[in-house]
């Protein structure tokens, strides 16, 4: 960020939106041109995104020259109005709201920047048939979602991000329940798994799939395999074993009703299924496709229609619940996702061509999800910071 004097600090009255609101009008599909002032390397390694958004790169020096010689105008001519100005921190952005808006341009500040974005996370209640309360947890700014199941006092994680394992542990003292389970459906390559943090502060037992111990894993862990059971409270969890997106992907049974809830991680989203690449890189994607496609066939698919699929992403154009929750049924994901009623060569040319770049930083992901290096908070949060990208659009 370029020096500014104390003159160029954005006031109080600076026009602003918190990043609730943001999502809010993102997940709505409103129609925003986000002018980001960050360099552009910064830009270009992650900005927002969304149907209705026009993202527009001009760095802040460029403002702060224009100050002096009144060419805000001419900065914003081509931008269409509303226009949400974003920073790393928000206040460059701030000074360039400010001369926008005296140029008589309608444009607003992100509150906190992009920092701010990355720290939000909302909690929802997830409607199941079963004998549990289920919360899912969305970050917006990379469409990570995670699950908190609480039946009779106990209550476990699935898929915990690091950044908020605070956050899973305060919720449960406020549930009143204890944690007995930090669960991993997979190794993750989009971000810095929570498990092991979690465990250690709410002193509940870490649970990773049998696989990532052939992966690499190094840290002490209960490993499950398909057909485990765990019990919460007065709920039963069931081990499916779902590979594909990686060889130990496993998938999380709630049991309930005629149908219960299968917690899908990166296997099967609602706008696609998981990419085959991130294991074995290209060399290897084509076999994984293969147990991908034999796992959503025999395994997943073979489950009632009426089963609610929990997801462990979405996407930007993924339609929530009216509830804002994100989820749906086996047999609406088979009527609308062409690559569950596909032939297998179909889908392992679907699941393999034109896939989008992988997850920044995946390959220190891994090894810090396996325990393999150990890496600060901080540097975490720089890690993970960006879309996901693990899944095969439709």
């Amino acid at each position: 960020m370029a020096d500014r004097s104390d003159a160029d600090e954005p006031t109080a009255e600076t026009p602003s939106i918190d990043p609730e609101t943001l999502a809010e009008r993102l997940r709505a599909g409103d129609d925003l041109t986000v002018l980001d002032v960050r360099d552009r390397d910064e830009f270009e390694r992650w900005h927002l995104t969304g149907e209705g958004v026009d993202a527009v790169q001009i760095p802040h020096a460029k403002f702060i020259q224009a100050q002096a010689t009144g060419g805000a105008t001419d900065l914003a001519a081509d931008l269409e109005e509303p226009i949400l100005a974003v920073c790393g921190h928000g206040e460059a952005s701030a000074h360039a709201v400010s001369l926008l808006r005296e140029a008589g341009i309608d444009a607003e500040n992100l509150a906190g920047g992009m920092d701010a974005w990355a720290d939000l996370y909302v909690a929802r209640e997830l409607a199941v048939d079963a004998p549990a309360t289920v919360v899912q947890y969305d970050r917006p700014s990379s469409g990570c979602l995670a699950y908190a199941i609480y039946s009779d006092g106990e209550a476990a994680v699935i898929d915990p991000l690091r950044a908020f394992a605070d956050r899973y542990a305060a919720d449960a003292d406020d549930w009143g329940a204890t944690l007995e389970y930090a669960i991993d459906t997979h190794v993750h390559a989009d971000h810095v798994s929570g498990v092991r943090t979690l465990a250690k502060q709410a002193d509940a037992t870490a649970v990773l799939p049998a696989g990532a111990t052939d992966r690499g894993l190094t840290f002490d862990a209960a490993t499950v395999a398909g057909g485990d059971e765990l019990r919460v409270g007065d709920a039963t969890f069931s081990v499916v074993a779902t590979p594909g997106h990686t060889s130990e992907s496993i998938s999380i049974r709630l049991e309930g009703g005629d149908a219960g809830t299968l917690f899908t991680g990166d296997t099967l989203f609602l706008e696609g299924v998981g990419r085959p690449d991130l294991e074995r890189g290209d060399e290897g994607a084509a076999a994984a496709a293969e147990a991908l496609y034999e796992t959503l066939r025999d395994r997943v698919l073979e489950y009632p229609d009426e089963t609610t699929i929990a997801p462990g992403h979405y996407s930007d154009g993924t339609d929530p619940r009216e509830d804002g929750t994100y989820a749906s049924r086996i047999e609406d994901l088979r009527d609308r996702l062409e690559a569950l009623s596909i032939a297998e060569t179909a889908f392992v040319a679907h699941a393999t061509d034109d896939l989008p770049p992988r997850p920044a930083n995946h390959e220190r992901i891994v090894a810090a999800n396996l325990g393999r290096e150990a890496i600060d908070e901080e540097t975490a949060f720089e890690l993970e910071l960006g879309p996901n990208n693990c899944a095969v659009a439709d």
